[in-house]
């Protein structure tokens, strides 16, 4: 059997046992590990061995769920992080330094924009933001000749965008630069980025990947297929030796691991933004069942976005299942076999008005989270997009009267009888 299919990838991805030993995969929760002499560890420090010598660098948990994630978007190598955040800003600041220049969708989750437009602007790194809908004209001023990256969502979280992945990836290599694309709300189960273009692959496995609100972790995968060496002037932190390493050059030695290895031995050694082997234990456990839980949020999904369609108090619903969406025919693209479990939509009467439904729910909770086996809501102008104005808020497809609604694995029905009587007292 020369390839397996994603759900038994799921399964059995990134961790094959011996002969006697564990089935589950083991927790080796342990900050060290022991070597009979310097020499041996020494090769460790300089990259000429792999292995293991302090678990803020490498776990073999983490590393062991990291290769099953790997597998899943069928790429060449990727690590765990301690968050989503912490895989947004290595993946970025892993290629692009003090001076240099990103593209990215406007339509993103809020803290990513804060990360980018606020945090590491300061760190010397400027954004352009641009429509995820643009021109490609539009597009294509938005570069200049010190762009380094494109960033974007395959699903934006809370806009639901669904972004031109092909289109991206075409403008991004014109330029010599790879597309990264944050694929959370997705997951591999749903759309591989790769397969359209993409050469970097972010999540937040707190979502859909853990699936149960256990564990806050994050992770990269990288393609392998970006030709880093073809771009050397752009790229020199892979492409010019390395003294901190007695002058690797990573795209020399490593091959289609260069990009992890540089985050690893670089980022998350100076960084520390490390996912404990207990939290890579608990989202390989999501993992095992995403391949069943991610159908059931998007049958879900559809059905509520539906009812809300048909609602006299709503104002608009934004689901790109719905026919009706703008994105249906790009979604039947990238995500024919479904998108997500998140809807977005209005209520009439606006900004209050969708806070006081809010309070009216019982089975849907207010939560800052997402795609959990849990129903959940969010009103992210008060909350997770609470640092941009109204002009920044429009531009991310998130007005004042929406609604992030998660849903979760209950009843269908359940959820729209909360909805419904919600909605009613209005």
């Amino acid at each position: 059997m020369s390839k397996k299919s994603i759900e038994t990838l799921c399964i059995q991805g990134g961790y094959t046992p011996g002969n006697g030993e564990p089935r589950q995969i083991p927790i080796i929760q342990s900050t060290t590990f022991k070597y009979d002499t310097s020499e041996d560890m020494g090769k460790l420090f300089d990259l000429e061995a792999s292995g293991y010598f302090y678990s803020r660098l490498q776990n073999p948990t983490c590393d062991t769920v990291a290769a099953k994630i790997c597998e899943l978007e069928g790429g060449a190598a990727a690590m765990l992080l301690s968050s989503g955040q912490a895989a947004s800003f290595f993946a970025v600041f892993n290629i692009a330094n003090c001076g240099d220049h990103v593209v990215s969708s406007a339509s993103i989750y809020g803290g990513t924009y804060n990360l980018f437009a606020v945090t590491m602007k300061k760190m010397g790194i400027d954004f352009t933001f641009v429509d995820p809908d643009c021109s490609d004209e539009e597009l294509e001023a938005a570069f200049r000749p010190n762009t380094k990256a494109v960033f974007g969502e395959t699903i934006a979280n809370p806009a639901l965008t669904v972004l031109d992945i092909e289109r991206f990836a075409k403008a991004a290599h014109a330029h010599g630069v790879p597309l990264i694309v944050d694929n959370t709300f997705a997951t591999p189960i749903n759309c591989r980025p790769f397969e359209w273009g993409a050469d970097i692959v972010t999540h937040s496995t707190t979502k859909y990947m853990d699936g149960h609100g256990s564990a806050v972790g994050g992770c990269i995968v990288d393609s392998g297929n970006f030709d880093w060496m073809a771009h050397a002037d752009k790229f020199p932190g892979l492409c010019t030796p390395d003294d901190s390493y007695h002058g690797i050059v990573y795209a020399e030695k490593f091959g289609k691991g260069a990009y992890i290895t540089k985050a690893t031995a670089q980022l998350m050694r100076d960084f520390g933004s490390t996912q404990s082997p207990m939290s890579a234990y608990i989202l390989n456990l999501g993992l095992e069942s995403l391949h069943v839980r991610m159908p059931r949020h998007c049958e879900t999904a559809l059905k509520v976005a539906t009812f809300l369609e048909n609602h006299p108090n709503i104002t608009w619903v934004n689901y790109p299942g719905l026919p009706s969406n703008r994105y249906y025919e790009r979604a039947m693209k990238y995500l024919p076999n479904g998108s997500c479990g998140v809807v977005s939509f209005g209520v009439k009467g606006g900004r209050t008005a969708a806070e006081a439904v809010m309070k009216k729910l019982t089975v849907v909770n207010i939560e800052t989270h997402v795609a959990d086996a849990r129903s959940c809501c969010l009103h992210p102008a008060s909350a997770t997009h609470r640092q941009m104005n109204d002009q920044e808020l429009i531009a991310a497809g998130v007005p004042g009267d929406l609604i992030r609604l998660s849903c979760g694995l209950e009843s269908a029905d359940d959820l729209i009888a909360d909805l419904d009587a919600a909605l009613n007292t209005l």
